[in-house]
């Protein structure tokens, strides 16, 4: 796993992007396949924003940009124009898994056009998963894909292993065109190589180990890769003092079995007084244990910050 050239993303070949559905962003969902900057391609859905379907003569501040699926213009919406959430799912999850949809129905409801993807390795995306290294490339493909259909804000949310994912790609792009408005770390680590529970040490047999990749590609759907990170990367608390003056929110429930609370409370911490931490009771971890409540809390948070 090589995190070679992290300084810098782009996105490649957007005027390429293979589409199933044309017209303007606000007609309705979209699925298509992003290139990422070292060639992986990677499955993304574009879905508008719950008011931009049944109202999208709103009127405001028009933002002129091109649809990079279908050479449309998208000029004059707000519902364009406005906030795009990008969401980022953990290990082994994908755009299509039914934690995720809920999730982007529940950002689109606070009204929030929403960008779900899967990771290389996971779903219908080219590549294997190298655990949180290279997927930096795949949310930057989908950063700047948002941004290409016309979105003055975007803002990213990640779970588990994507959200050392939005904490990384928050610090790396921080000023540059790839650059996001606010960044949310749902059950995050704080720290690389994390053995201390009965979770992640399995999680690291399922990556380390031949007959543990096996399990992975078999039993729960995820291609990983078999080299060991060469640089290793950033790690999420590094990343975090690089982040400002981007709103930075951490959010972790008490009983998360993979992350102890000292994982939350290190990257809080980390970043000197500017990060909002949630330590939300009775939670499980990531995606799957985020209930209606938190996720529209986490909604308004990254539509209004």
């Amino acid at each position: 796993m090589s995190s070679e050239g992290e300084s810098r993303f782009h996105m490649v070949d957007v005027s390429s992007l293979t589409s199933v559905h044309h017209g303007d962003p606000c007609d309705g969902p979209r699925r298509v396949m992003l290139r990422t900057d070292d060639g992986v391609r990677i499955e993304a859905v574009y879905e508008p924003s719950a008011a931009s379907v049944t109202d999208t003569a709103v009127t405001g501040t028009a933002v002129t940009g091109t649809d990079a699926v279908a050479g449309t213009d998208v000029t004059g919406t707000d519902a364009v124009a406005g906030t795009a959430v990008v969401v980022a799912h953990g290990f082994t999850g994908s755009a299509d898994r039914p934690a995720v949809r809920r999730a982007a129905r529940a950002f689109a409801e606070r009204g929030a056009a929403v960008v779900t993807f899967s990771f290389r390795g996971h779903g219908g995306s080219g590549g294997r998963s190298t655990v949180g290294d290279r997927e930096v490339l795949d949310l930057s493909a989908a950063v700047r894909w948002a941004r290409e259909l016309g979105h003055a804000r975007v803002v990213t949310v990640g779970f588990s292993m994507g959200g050392s994912v939005v904490l990384r790609h928050a610090a790396l792009e921080r000023g540059t065109e790839g650059r996001v408005d606010a960044v949310a770390a749902v059950s995050a680590p704080a720290r690389w190589y994390y053995r201390g529970t009965a979770p992640m040490r399995r999680l690291h047999w399922v990556v380390t180990r031949p007959a543990g990749r096996l399990v992975g590609r078999y039993g729960l759907r995820t291609r990983i890769d078999r080299r060991a990170w060469d640089p290793v990367p950033l790690s999420p608390v590094e990343a975090v003092p690089l982040i400002a003056p981007v709103p930075l929110l951490i959010v972790h429930g008490d009983r998360d079995a993979y992350f102890p609370l000292d994982h939350p409370r290190t990257l809080a911490a980390a970043g000197g007084g500017a990060a909002e931490l949630w330590l939300e009771r009775g939670m499980g971890h990531a995606e799957n244990a985020a209930d209606e409540e938190l996720l529209a809390r986490l909604g308004d948070w990254l539509t209004r910050r």
